[in-house]
């Protein structure tokens, strides 16, 4: 359903993003940001289902500043090089990017950002940062508690998940202590339950999220 295209950060850097295309006119945009894997199927058929319903969705290649057109599968070494390449991209240089993927589809309309894992924490970092967003849907972002002050510029729903091994239900539960405001929905899933390629999936608690998150984006985006 999609293709790759190519975009450019306000510094110049240039770098790939899958484009998904709705069949009609576009409700708005979604900007999908991937796990540490990259954007690999996984997260081109995130995009691609986005799409179907009606949005044009993008989902940029995070870190191409590290590693271009990196992507990969779910194996223990393959999770290991995934860490080593998030612990060296940066969080403002992936602002830089998301701003460019939000300049890349603001024609279709109003533009949501949903993130998964290390995309979550991106998300919720965009909410706060990033001019122009309307919604953001962090699921299980790691990051997130060490930016729980952050203040939003735009309504947030958060995902968590119960039995998340990397952000435990006491640190989910401060973020949501910190910011009250927004919707906070936990699942009795571990981390990752959204990704139908890992041991961690978990179907009913992918579908809830998936369901909420897109009545989420009916009622902000179009």
């Amino acid at each position: 359903m999609g293709s790759m295209i190519e975009l450019t950060a306000s510094d110049g850097h240039k770098f790939g993003a899958y484009k998904a295309e709705p069949a009609g006119k576009p409700r708005g945009a979604v900007v999908v940001v991937m796990e540490i894997f990259g954007v690999n199927s996984h997260i081109r058929s995130v995009a691609d289902g986005y799409a179907a319903d009606g949005y044009l969705a993008i989902a940029p290649a995070m870190f191409d500043r590290v590693q271009p057109n990196y992507e990969c599968g779910y194996t223990p070494p393959e999770i290991e090089v995934s860490r080593g390449l998030m612990q060296k991209a940066s969080l403002d240089d992936a602002i830089k990017d998301v701003t460019a993927a939000i300049k890349a589809v603001e024609s279709a309309g109003k533009v949501g950002i949903v993130g998964y894992c290390w995309g979550g924490t991106v998300a919720w970092k965009a909410a706060a940062e990033v001019a122009g967003l309307a919604c953001s849907s962090p699921h299980y972002g790691g990051g997130i508690p060490n930016h729980a002050s952050l203040q939003a510029k735009c309504p947030v729903m958060f995902h968590w998940g119960e039995k998340d091994q990397s952000i435990t239900l006491e640190a989910a539960q401060k973020v949501k202590a910190a910011q009250p405001q927004w919707e906070h929905h936990f699942y009795p899933a571990g981390h990752g339950f959204n990704c139908d390629q890992r041991g961690s999936f978990d179907a009913a608690s992918a579908k809830l999220a998936r369901e909420r998150t897109l009545a989420f984006f009916r009622k902000h985006v179009g």
